[in-house]
């Protein structure tokens, strides 16, 4: 429906569109534009219970339904998230303000984990072994746990929630889906997607709410599992409240990701990876490099002669305007926080080498690129996860200083080392505190059939996302012992089946 030409949305809850009920109404914006172009009427609590409730009724219809059928149906939605990839394109980067090229990469790395979902066969595989004791088998059952639960971010709008119900439902749980209230277009329409993949009603019920949503989410007893990405402050209060009412929770959460740049490194090689870690889709990315340890002042000179001049260069700009590298970050608020951290950065006595303030482009919520360098690792601009395109240069003299500053760091995301020296390649990855590592890799994002997690601050609760860590998240195991009664050959025993026979 158009009012004003504003598109006003609605949730979906049992394959139906569903106005909220609550109080809130939240403005959707292009950020390109600072203009509003949708809303949405919150869900409130109730409506968020009635999906709850609807999820609960088709849990045991779809957890019958055989992994191969299940497959079938993914193969479907597969297709269709193809066929329709220029359109989600479009409703990413109208309401998050990323380029096309870079929405379009969201929804490749999102269909990933759909691909590794067809094989879902194959992953509930159960391991068997015959003859534990006399007569008797012993195998395992992966089984669902019923309904879940996933709580997304703006700044992937399709990818996030791809790593997460596709996973769930494959394994035989249905989902309620809560989306950021900046970008649901598109989280909105792959639901859509999915029941014209030939899902039935109601195993995927998606919402657009606030806290009290997420709250109905957190304590109803009938959701067994919540998966989260988001900040740190706000996982860490989801993991405690969540785990209080045992649920299994994955809350991935902030990082502070750093690139080691040795002496050897290809430096050429190095700066055209930092400048698309750190800059692109203006650095809203729970995987952006925000810091590079320069191993010596000759690498960091070196370093900041070929980046600087990439950095003042870059083609920042609306989603539709021919060879934008960077669109504009989200929303006026994010834009005004990282304004106050680049203003930080320069009381506290960083070199900013490269003023992101300066652009003006358009009306929209636009930044440049901002360059530190001398950054110390007592300023803000370093401990803060700051989700903007902001990169600090902190320089070492050593290889094991830049280890040390990376493993005191309270988040443990994503790291990496870009060298020609396959030792220190390798006791890097051995011995850094980080759950993703990339060697000459600046971005460590796992493909689908692995997992994604980080460690300390970054990750609350014992699971990764998606990939086989996904399978175990969204199952619970179950190990059944046989005999069979033409095997019993005498009278009953009291004693352990121990000994010779065990």
């Amino acid at each position: 429906m158009m009012m004003n030409d504003v598109i006003e949305l609605k949730h979906i809850i049992d394959a139906q569109p569903v106005k909220g009920r609550a109080d809130e109404v939240y403005s959707i914006y292009n950020p390109a534009t600072g203009k509003i172009i949708r809303r949405v009427q919150a869900a409130s609590a109730d409506d968020v219970r009635l999906a709850i409730e609807v999820a609960h009724e088709r849990s045991e219809a779809w957890r019958a339904v055989t992994p191969s059928k299940r497959a079938q149906m993914l193969f479907n939605y597969r297709q269709l998230i193809i066929q329709h990839t220029d359109e989600l394109a479009q409703l990413i980067s109208q309401e998050h303000g990323k380029t096309i090229d870079d929405a379009k990469g969201e929804i490749a790395r999102g269909l990933e984990v759909v691909e590794f979902c067809t094989a879902i066969n194959n992953h509930l595989k159960s391991d068997f072994t015959a003859e534990v004791s006399s007569g008797i088998d012993s195998y395992n059952l992966r089984q669902p746990l019923g309904v879940c639960a996933g709580i997304t971010p703006f700044n992937f709008p399709a990818m996030v929630p791809m790593w997460m119900y596709p996973v769930a439902i494959a394994c035989g749980n249905t989902f309620v889906l809560k989306l950021s209230e900046k970008t649901p277009s598109c989280g909105l329409r792959l639901t859509e997607l999915m029941y014209e993949a030939g899902l039935p009603a109601g195993v995927l019920n998606t919402l657009v709410g606030g806290k009290a949503a997420v709250d109905v989410l957190l304590q109803h007893p009938l959701v067994k599992a919540i998966s989260f990405v988001g900040s740190t402050p706000v996982g860490e209060s989801i993991y405690r409240e969540a785990s209080h009412h045992h649920k299994r929770v994955q809350a991935l959460c902030g990082a502070k990701n750093h690139l080691v740049v040795m002496p050897d490194a290809d430096l050429t090689q190095a700066c055209d990876a930092i400048l698309g870690a750190a800059y692109g889709s203006a650095g809203e990315r729970c995987m952006a490099v925000s810091v590079v340890i320069t191993v010596g002042d000759e690498t960091a000179e070196q370093l900041i002669e070929q980046l600087a001049p990439k950095v003042q260069q870059l083609r920042v700009g609306a989603y539709h305007e021919k060879d934008v590298e960077m669109g504009p970050v989200v929303s006026q608020d994010s834009k005004n926080r990282i304004v106050d951290y680049i203003e930080q950065g320069v009381a506290q006595g960083a070199t900013l080498k490269i003023d992101g303030r300066d652009t003006s482009v358009g009306k929209g919520f636009f930044l440049g690129g901002s360059l530190f360098d001398h950054v110390q690792p007592t300023m803000s601009i370093y401990l803060d996860e700051i989700f903007g395109p902001v990169l600090s240069i902190v320089r070492v003299k050593e290889y094991a200083d830049a280890l040390a500053l990376i493993n005191t760091h309270a988040y443990g995301n994503g790291a990496a080392i870009f060298t020609r020296d396959g030792d220190a390649a390798r006791h890097f990855s051995m011995h850094v505190e980080a759950g993703m590592v990339g060697v000459n890799v600046p971005i460590p994002v796992p493909v689908a059939m692995h997992s994604f997690g980080g460690w300390k601050r970054s990750l609350f609760g014992s699971a990764a996302i998606h990939g086989m860590e996904g399978v175990r998240f969204y199952t619970r195991l179950k190990t059944v012992t046989t005999r069979w009664p033409s095997g019993i050959r005498q009278g009953a025993q009291f004693n352990f089946q121990g000994g010779k026979d065990a």
